[in-house]
Protein backbone atom coordinates (compact mmCIF):
# COMPACT_ATOMS: atom_id res chain seq x y z
CA UNK A 1 0.00 0.00 0.00
CA UNK A 2 1.15 3.76 -0.72
CA UNK A 3 0.86 6.50 1.15
CA UNK A 4 -1.05 9.69 -0.79
CA UNK A 5 -2.25 11.58 2.28
CA UNK A 6 1.11 12.00 4.80
CA UNK A 7 3.27 13.25 2.03
CA UNK A 8 0.75 16.09 2.01
CA UNK A 9 1.00 17.01 5.57
CA UNK A 10 4.93 15.86 5.73
CA UNK A 11 5.65 18.54 2.92
CA UNK A 12 3.05 21.37 4.52
CA UNK A 13 4.81 20.81 8.24
CA UNK A 14 8.56 20.53 6.28
CA UNK A 15 7.66 24.15 4.75
CA UNK A 16 6.33 25.26 8.17
CA UNK A 17 9.47 24.34 9.87
CA UNK A 18 11.74 26.18 6.92
CA UNK A 19 9.52 29.26 8.00
CA UNK A 20 10.66 29.17 11.50
CA UNK A 21 14.13 28.30 10.73
CA UNK A 22 14.35 31.26 8.58
CA UNK A 23 13.00 33.49 11.28
CA UNK A 24 16.07 32.07 13.68
CA UNK A 25 18.22 33.16 11.14
CA UNK A 26 16.72 36.56 10.44
CA UNK A 27 17.49 36.84 14.52
CA UNK A 28 20.45 35.24 14.86
CA UNK A 29 21.44 38.52 11.58
CA UNK A 30 19.73 41.32 13.55
CA UNK A 31 21.17 40.56 16.76
CA UNK A 32 24.93 38.98 15.37
CA UNK A 33 24.83 36.11 17.53
CA UNK A 34 25.68 33.28 15.52
CA UNK A 35 25.58 30.63 18.26
CA UNK A 36 23.26 29.96 20.91
CA UNK A 37 20.95 32.61 21.89
CA UNK A 38 23.84 35.37 23.44
CA UNK A 39 20.27 35.95 26.13
CA UNK A 40 18.84 37.60 23.32
CA UNK A 41 14.68 37.59 24.33
CA UNK A 42 13.59 37.36 20.30
CA UNK A 43 16.44 34.58 19.85
CA UNK A 44 15.46 33.02 22.55
CA UNK A 45 12.11 32.98 21.27
CA UNK A 46 12.20 32.03 17.91
CA UNK A 47 14.95 28.99 18.71
CA UNK A 48 11.74 28.04 20.83
CA UNK A 49 9.07 28.28 18.37
CA UNK A 50 11.17 26.31 15.98
CA UNK A 51 12.60 23.68 18.52
CA UNK A 52 8.94 23.11 19.66
CA UNK A 53 8.00 22.15 16.08
CA UNK A 54 11.17 20.10 15.49
CA UNK A 55 10.27 18.23 19.05
CA UNK A 56 6.57 17.47 17.44
CA UNK A 57 6.20 17.20 14.43
CA UNK A 58 8.10 13.81 13.64
CA UNK A 59 6.49 11.45 15.79
CA UNK A 60 2.93 13.25 14.75
CA UNK A 61 4.37 12.58 11.30
CA UNK A 62 5.33 9.15 12.19
CA UNK A 63 2.23 7.69 13.47
CA UNK A 64 0.53 9.59 10.77
CA UNK A 65 2.35 7.38 7.95
CA UNK A 66 1.74 4.52 10.01
CA UNK A 67 -2.11 4.76 10.45
CA UNK A 68 -2.21 5.25 6.61
CA UNK A 69 -0.05 2.32 6.31
CA UNK A 70 -2.34 0.25 8.42
CA UNK A 71 -5.30 1.51 5.94
CA UNK A 72 -6.58 3.99 8.43
CA UNK A 73 -9.64 5.83 6.47
CA UNK A 74 -8.38 8.60 4.20
CA UNK A 75 -11.27 11.13 5.92
CA UNK A 76 -9.34 9.77 9.48
CA UNK A 77 -5.57 10.47 7.80
CA UNK A 78 -6.36 13.53 6.72
CA UNK A 79 -8.63 14.80 10.04
CA UNK A 80 -5.16 13.84 12.28
CA UNK A 81 -3.19 15.53 9.44
CA UNK A 82 -5.23 18.92 9.56
CA UNK A 83 -4.90 18.70 13.54
CA UNK A 84 -1.01 18.21 13.88
CA UNK A 85 -0.84 20.89 10.83
CA UNK A 86 -3.41 22.92 12.59
CA UNK A 87 -2.05 22.60 15.95
CA UNK A 88 2.08 23.32 14.85
CA UNK A 89 0.48 26.25 13.26
CA UNK A 90 -1.51 27.85 15.99
CA UNK A 91 1.35 26.79 18.44
CA UNK A 92 4.15 28.41 16.37
CA UNK A 93 1.79 32.20 16.19
CA UNK A 94 0.70 31.63 19.64
CA UNK A 95 4.16 31.09 21.14
CA UNK A 96 5.85 33.70 18.90
CA UNK A 97 4.35 36.43 19.18
CA UNK A 98 5.14 39.02 21.69
CA UNK A 99 3.29 39.40 23.89
CA UNK A 100 2.23 35.50 23.75
CA UNK A 101 -1.59 34.66 22.35
CA UNK A 102 -1.89 32.00 25.04
CA UNK A 103 -5.17 31.18 23.32
CA UNK A 104 -3.65 29.97 20.26
CA UNK A 105 -0.61 28.12 22.04
CA UNK A 106 -3.03 26.27 24.52
CA UNK A 107 -5.28 25.54 21.13
CA UNK A 108 -2.14 24.43 19.10
CA UNK A 109 -0.95 21.73 22.15
CA UNK A 110 -4.05 20.35 22.52
CA UNK A 111 -4.59 19.81 19.09
CA UNK A 112 -1.67 18.63 18.86
CA UNK A 113 -1.61 16.63 21.59
CA UNK A 114 -5.40 15.33 21.05
CA UNK A 115 -3.42 13.94 17.42
CA UNK A 116 -0.83 12.08 18.70
CA UNK A 117 -2.84 10.68 21.41
CA UNK A 118 -5.41 9.42 18.86
CA UNK A 119 -3.32 8.11 16.51
CA UNK A 120 -1.23 6.10 18.89
CA UNK A 121 -4.30 4.97 20.61
CA UNK A 122 -5.25 3.45 16.62
CA UNK A 123 -1.98 2.31 15.83
CA UNK A 124 -1.74 0.04 19.18
CA UNK A 125 -5.52 -1.04 18.42
CA UNK A 126 -4.76 -1.87 14.60
CA UNK A 127 -1.94 -3.84 15.85
CA UNK A 128 -3.09 -6.02 18.86
CA UNK A 129 -6.36 -6.57 16.77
Amino acid sequence: MSMTITPLYAGLIGLLFVLLSVRVIAARGATQVSLGDGGERMLVKRIRVQGNCAEYAPIGLLLLAMAELQGAPGWVVHLLGLSLLAGRVLHAIGLGRTPQITIFRRAGMVLTFAMITFAALANIGHALI
